[in-house]
């Protein structure tokens, strides 16, 4: 399909010489004229950017998104439902968060509101804030310089979870997929969906010096940012056989195209720790967007899935028109932003193996921010204790410390065969430095990395023993005191 086709506000859109990477904000406020949807920062760290997209789950079920609109490359919303806060009044109303805004005094320069308000429209139609810390995550991508977040948040927890019977619940029950397939070209650049694998290698034999994208998250920062300007574009967003989330072989298997909200969801019951991390990696916006296999393939050495993946013995399944071939996940990293996968192949799953009843396993991120921040050293730690009370098997990875996210390979070898003690722990300690000698930069000093990877190790032994084990999703994953 050559052209752009999708619903804006219930009407349908079609465009044609636009180039692929103009980004859904600068369309709705440049072209659509639809100037409530904000830019602020273009990064996707304030929020005032925020639409709605009506979208599949990992199930396969509408559900109605909060996205970054700055972060969006308009071929992202083929055949896709974009809601603006234009969409919010109907037929001479306002909606219901709109009105508890208003009516909770919500709002001061109003700068920030409409995209509060698409935030708090996610949250009108989800039936899963049943916690606190849910309402948190929901709306803590939404920056405030002037109202402050108190009012905003009662207003966001009066909404949440009416469903009311609005024109979006009407779109939810009624809206059908629509193909995402896409051949697209505008002057020199070019931008394909395909749908299908066997359509993914037909494309990849014709132009295999292709880019992937699916999310965006971070190749649209070199758009924003940088004003790049891609040729040559592969989405693998539309190949529903990577975006699998479910058990195998008494493990789990993770796409790479599954959304990190919809692992999230997974993992609370399926991979605890792995949830653990993801409490704390972005905001809704991003987590709406982002996927597995795109924190993977940047390769950054400060991305958070890795470590706790390293931890848990993770593999990686890379698929090219010839088969599959599988790599620990420890070998897919090959140096600063560089990977094993070949130019032909793409990453299609993360692989979770079993995890035996003696295991420990949590995940910890560090950064200045709680919410929505980079992390100076995120890590992963799992130890097996045998009936003896010693360490049978020990993996400890950490993000931030080396040019790749990589386990401590000297100090789990110092703690097995161990007593599972304080004294242990200790005495494997030294070891951290053999393992890492980290920078400095200004997220920390190489002083502050050191020491602070001591004390996560530290905070692991002591917080496996804590009886009853605490429910994961409910503790801060960077409360540690650096000694």
């Amino acid at each position: 399909m050559e052209r752009l086709r999708f619903f804006l506000n219930d009407r349908p859109v079609e465009e044609t010489g636009l180039a692929p990477t103009t980004t859904l904000l600068r369309y709705l406020r440049d072209r659509a004229h639809l100037t409530g949807t904000k830019e602020g920062c273009a990064e996707g760290d304030c929020g005032a950017c925020s639409v709605a997209v009506l979208e599949q789950d990992a199930q396969g079920a509408a559900s109605l998104r909060s996205v970054n609109a700055c972060l969006l490359l308009l071929p992202m919303v083929q055949g896709k439902r974009v809601y603006t806060v234009e969409a919010l009044k109907e037929n001479g109303r306002w909606h219901v968060v709109q009105e508890s805004l208003a009516r909770g005094l919500g709002s001061q320069c109003g700068y920030c509101t409409p995209g509060v308000a698409m935030s708090m429209l996610e949250a009108c139609h989800r039936r899963d804030l049943d916690e606190p810390w849910k309402l948190d995550a929901q709306m803590c991508g939404n920056l405030c310089r002037c109202t402050g977040y108190r009012p905003i948040r009662e207003a966001a927890r009066e909404v949440a979870g009416l469903c009311p019977p609005d024109r979006f619940a009407r779109a939810l029950a009624e809206t059908r997929p629509e193909s995402m397939d896409l051949a697209y070209t505008a002057g020199a650049q070019r931008y394909f969906t395909p749908g299908s694998l066997d359509a993914l290698w037909d494309v990849l034999d014709a132009h295999p010096t292709a880019r992937f994208v699916v999310g965006g998250t971070d190749l649209s920062l070199e758009v924003t940012k940088r004003y790049a300007e891609p040729p040559l574009l592969v989405s693998l967003e539309a190949v529903a056989d990577l975006r699998v989330l479910a058990p195998r072989e008494g493990g789990h298997r993770l796409g790479a195209t599954a959304r990190l909200t919809d692992v999230e969801d997974y993992a609370r019951s399926a991979c605890p720790p792995l949830e653990r991390m993801l409490r704390y990696f972005g905001s809704r916006q991003i987590k709406n967007r982002a996927t597995v296999g795109g924190n993977l393939c940047t390769a950054s050495p400060i991305g958070d899935l890795a470590p706790v993946l390293l931890a848990l013995g993770a593999s990686v399944v890379l698929r090219s028109r010839g088969g599959e071939r599988r790599l620990p996940l420890e070998d897919f990293f090959v140096g600063y932003r560089r990977t094993a996968r070949a130019a032909d192949e793409v990453l299609a799953y993360v692989d979770l193996p079993a995890q035996p009843e003696a295991a420990r396993a949590l995940a910890y991120k560090v950064s200045k921010r709680r919410e929505a921040d980079i992390s100076s050293v995120s890590a992963g730690f799992r130890v097996v204790v045998d009936g003896q009370g010693r360490v049978s098997e020990a993996r400890l990875a950490y993000g931030g410390m080396a040019a790749t996210p990589a386990r401590a390979l000297k100090t789990e070898a110092a703690l097995v065969g161990q007593p599972w003690t304080e004294a242990s722990v200790e005495a494997a300690l030294p070891r951290l430095a053999e393992d890492f000698q980290p920078l400095s930069d200004h997220r920390g000093s190489a002083w502050f990395r050191a020491r602070l990877a001591q004390n996560l190790l530290r905070g692991f032994f002591h917080e496996t023993l804590e009886t009853p084990r605490p429910r994961l999703a409910e503790r801060h994953t960077g409360s540690v005191q650096v000694r």
